[in-house]
This record gives C-alpha cells, sequence and structure tokens, in this order.
C-alpha cells in the first residue's frame, strides 16, 4: 500500500469511537482521523500507530454527522411528526404517525389470563400469559410454535385463518383452557390501518405471504369468524398490537415510566404516547393515545438528502422498495451491511483496500451481513474475527486492511446510532414540550439485533442523546419478547381501561338515583 499520505490511527484496548480533530500533520487538510480511542486505565494509555492512504478520510468524512447537522435532522423530524399527526396534513406526511388506540401504559394493577397470537412470518406463536399482582407484577408464560405452510402462505384468507384458528385449538388444549373465554393480544406485522384497538384492516402483504380475500378486510373479524367456523372454542375481546407497542407495554410492565418504544434491528420503529388533543385524526381531546411512528419513512420526502451519501442511493435503489423507508437504510440491520460492503469495493477499486484485488464474494450483494459489523467490532477478538470474514470472502488482506475495515464498519455503526439518538431525542423532548416540563425523566422499552448484538451501539446511542436532549433523562430497558408479552398487556390495559369506565358509569347511575329519590321526597 502507498503511504505517502498518511492518517493517524490511534488504537486501544477498551473502547471505539471516531473523532474527527484540526491538527498539523501530513494531510494536505491538516485533518487527523483518530480512532478506536478507549483507556486502558484513568492515566495510562497503550497506543499503537497505524498509517492508512489519506484517501480513506474522504469517503469515511461522508458518513460523520456533526452535532449540529444531528440537530437540523431532529429539526426535520420534528416538523413531519406535526404534519403526521395532523387532519389534513397526514396523507402528504413522510412520517405517518398512526393512532393505535392503545390509551394507557401498565399501572401494575393488571391482573389475570391472557392469550396472545403472534404472526409475522413462516411462523407464528401462540401464547398463554399470566399475570400476577400479588408476585409483585410477574409474567408467567407458556408458547407454542406453529408453522405455516407454503400452499397456506399462498392460499385463501379463509384457509390461512382457519390454520391459526386449528393451531390456537390445540394449544388451548394443550393448556387445558378450552372452557375458558380468554382475551388475546395479536400482533399482526403486516401493514394495517388501526380503526380502533380490535379493528385493523390490512393494507398489503409482505414477507411472502399473499393469501386472496384478505386485503382491504379487518383481520380480527377474519380471525373470530374462523374461531366460529370451528365451534370447539371462544375468545374474548381482542386487541391488534404493533410490534413496536408491544415493545413499549412489555417494558412499561416492569418500569411504569416507560411510554417509548423502539426497535432498530432488521428494521427500525418508535412509538411513544401522545397527548390525545395533538391527535386530529381522532375524535376525542382528554387523555393520552399511543402513536405508532413508522418513522422509516422520514427523509421519504427528500428531507434527508443531504446527508445521504452515493453508497445509501446505490443500497436505495437497488432495494425491493426504492424511495420508500430513505431512515430505514440508512440505520437498520437490513441494510448496514450492503453499505459497508459498497464503500468495500470502492476502497478496493481506489486500490486502497487488498491491494486493489477483490473477489466475486465480497462483489455480490449481501454477501457482507450486517451481523458481520459486530463481529469485527468486538473488543477482544474483533481483528481476529475479521480476518477470518475476509478470508471466507475470499480477499487476501493484512493486518491493516483488517484495520481499516474495522474502521469503516465502526464510522457505518456510528452513522446509524447517532441519527437514531437524534430521531429519538426529538420523541423524548416532545414528551416533554407537551408536558410542559422543565426536564423529563422516562423510560425507553427499546428491542433489535442491531441494539442488542452490536457491541458499541447502545452506548454510542445513549451519549448521543445526552448530548442533543440534556433536559431529558432517558433510561434504556431492553423488552422482554414485546410481540408476546406485550401484546397480552395491551389486552390487559384496556380491559382494566374498560373496567373503570364500566364502575364509573355505574357511579354515575347511582348518584342519579339518589338524586332523583331526594326529589321524590322534596315533593
Amino acid at each position: 500500500m502507498n503511504f505517502s499520505s498518511v492518517l493517524l490511527l490511534v488504537i486501544n484496548q477498551r473502547k471505539t469511537k471516531n473523532i474527527w480533530i484540526q491538527g498539523p500533520g501530513p494531510t494536505r487538510s491538516g485533518r487527523f482521523l483518530i480512532a478506536q480511542i478507549h483507556s486502558c486505565q484513568e492515566v495510562h494509555f497503550k497506543l499503537h500507530v497505524y498509517c492508512f492512504p489519506v484517501q480513506v478520510e474522504k469517503y469515511l468524512e461522508l458518513f460523520h454527522l456533526s452535532q449540529e447537522k444531528l440537530k437540523e435532522v431532529s429539526a426535520r423530524l420534528k416538523r413531519d411528526l406535526i404534519r403526521g399527526l395532523g387532519k389534513h396534513s397526514h396523507h402528504r406526511a413522510a412520517v405517518k404517525m398512526l393512532p393505535t388506540f392503545v390509551r394507557a401504559t401498565p399501572d401494575g394493577t393488571e391482573n389475570g389470563d391472557y392469550l396472545a397470537l403472534d404472526l409475522g412470518g413462516t411462523n407464528f406463536r401462540v401464547l398463554h400469559v399470566r399475570v400476577v399482582e400479588e408476585q409483585q407484577r410477574v409474567l408467567k408464560m407458556d408458547s407454542q410454535i406453529c408453522a405455516i405452510p407454503q400452499e397456506i402462505m399462498l392460499g385463501t384468507g379463509e384457509q390461512l385463518f382457519d390454520h391459526i384458528a386449528a393451531c390456537l385449538s390445540e394449544f388451548l388444549d394443550s393448556q387445558d383452557l378450552k372452557g375458558k373465554t380468554l382475551p388475546l393480544g395479536f400482533t399482526f406485522s403486516f401493514p394495517c390501518e388501526q380503526k380502533e384497538i380490535d379493528k385493523s384492516i390490512l393494507i398489503r402483504w409482505t414477507k411472502g405471504f399473499n393469501c386472496s380475500g384478505v386485503e382491504g378486510r379487518d383481520v380480527v373479524q377474519l380471525l373470530k369468524e374462523a374461531i366460529h367456523r370451528r365451534g370447539d372454542y371462544d375468545i374474548g375481546s381482542v386487541a391488534m398490537v404493533n410490534d413496536t407497542v408491544g415493545t413499549m407495554m412489555s417494558c412499561g410492565y416492569r418500569d411504569q415510566s416507560c411510554e417509548i418504544g423502539m426497535i432498530i434491528g432488521t428494521g427500525t420503529n418508535a412509538c411513544y404516547m401522545e397527548e390525545m388533543k395533538n391527535v386530529k385524526r381522532v375524535e376525542g381531546e382528554a387523555g393520552r393515545m399511543c402513536i405508532n411512528t413508522e418513522w422509516g419513512g422520514f427523509g421519504d420526502d427528500g428531507s434527508l438528502r443531504d446527508i445521504q451519501t452515493e453508497f445509501d442511493v446505490v443500497v436505495d435503489q437497488t432495494s425491493i422498495n426504492p424511495g420508500v423507508h430513505t431512515f430505514e437504510k440508512m440505520i437498520s440491520g437490513m441494510y448496514l451491511g450492503e453499505i459497508v460492503r459498497l464503500l468495500l469495493v470502492r476502497l478496493t477499486e481506489d486500490k486502497l483496500l487488498f491491494n486493489g484485488q477483490t473477489s466475486e464474494a465480497l462483489l455480490t450483494p449481501g454477501s457482507f451481513e450486517t451481523k458481520f459489523i459486530s463481529e469485527i467490532e468486538e473488543e477482544d477478538t474483533g481483528l481476529e474475527n475479521g480476518q477470518n470474514i475476509l478470508t471466507k470472502l475470499g480477499v487476501k488482506c493484512d493486518p491493516v486492511d483488517v484495520r481499516v475495515v474495522r474502521l469503516v464498519c465502526d464510522t457505518i455503526s456510528s452513522r446509524s446510532a447517532r441519527l437514531c439518538a437524534a430521531a429519538l431525542g426529538t420523541i423524548a423532548n416532545r414528551i416533554r414540550v407537551n408536558r410542559g416540563l422543565d426536564h423529563l425523566k422516562t423510560t425507553v422499552g427499546v428491542d433489535g439485533t442491531v441494539y442488542r448484538k452490536h457491541p458499541n451501539f447502545s452506548e454510542e446511542l445513549q451519549d448521543t442523546v445526552r448530548l442533543l436532549v440534556p433536559k431529558c433523562s432517558i433510561t434504556f430497558l431492553v423488552s422482554e419478547d414485546g410481540s408476546g408479552k406485550g401484546a397480552a398487556m395491551v389486552t390487559a390495559v384496556a380491559q382494566r381501561l374498560a373496567l373503570q369506565s364500566r364502575l364509573l358509569e355505574d357511579s354515575d347511575g347511582e348518584d342519579e338515583e339518589v338524586e332523583e329519590d331526594e326529589e321524590e321526597e322534596d315533593k
């Protein structure tokens, strides 16, 4: 490799970060890149200096977002949130802000037995969740996984829901629950327009499903009809649940200050508790409602064009849905590996990596999996992992090449964490302003493989949120089975609110009777 122009890369032994600083140096711009800075001890550092071609800097700098730029991104999202909530502006909003009709989070008094269905792929789960209030809000759960054959995935809607109803019947037999009529939470992970908590219209099938006679219809009603056709059991009320809402609710059961849910995995999304007076598409001013932001669509109107790199553009154009889910394509697990691959190919073509020699595997779209990023950025084993991964991809690399690849991975994952932080901070600050608070303390229920598996993502996300919204103190709580336990909690909360409403109505009725009796006595 040509080292006539160099960057200084300082390596230590703990935490990985990219920091750009100005200073004298061998580059024409006078800029050094100091990366992978970690404190070995409080005072002492063990440093290794490696030289890289200065041209690497021009590519990595494309992904660097300053604090000022992140604040600009946050301001754009803030405008989009308001537009999505509007009755007349919603239809043109990139961030859809969908009402979920979930009107409260758990308060700790929920208890009882609930069923849950989790349908979002070639398998689905049936669950029995027991909420035991007396045991310090303990959830107990039994579940069963059921396969969906290909012929049913491509058959009729009646065949699909009959299959689901049959599997639910088998599960109820195994749990000795046939004689009970239990409420059910239904996580249905396909694009839907929710009309009420128990009414959700399928917009379109995804994920390999193409069952006829379902699009445009209420999936809750189709499930109930299938159960009625069997006639061997019944279910109580049904609550439709988005997986992000389930994440918030499952964490809200453990921490009652949890009012935000976030997923950062294969895809990304967030939900939060909004003031009803701001939800213009639903009647009523009192209370709050959980809003499914669908923030993956942020930027679909071109508002993020200035921070999209040429590599982001290629990822979008070669995806199955060009022009949509712009934000998701910049930060989520489905796309991060491909961004890294495209950048590695470009560096190789510019003879900045692998002596300019690529491989058939590296040139194949999708060959660099997002999980490789996490493995390469592991503190102790990352370089060894990187060497093994690159060897399997058929490229010949030396130790410096591996460190460049590690730096590329760190740069891409860092941008993802910082963009996610900007979006999350926007939502937290909106809650603070909505409630007229000087300072907000809240909890975010979070799930997803990127957040869970990447060695540095969660820390960088949290650090960046603290910088961007210092008036918000945010605790992060990893969800335990949002699509299962969370769905049950949505149902439990809906049951609690319905009971409270009935008790209030009964109390009002008794008051009216007392007043009438008093009037009769006066006569």
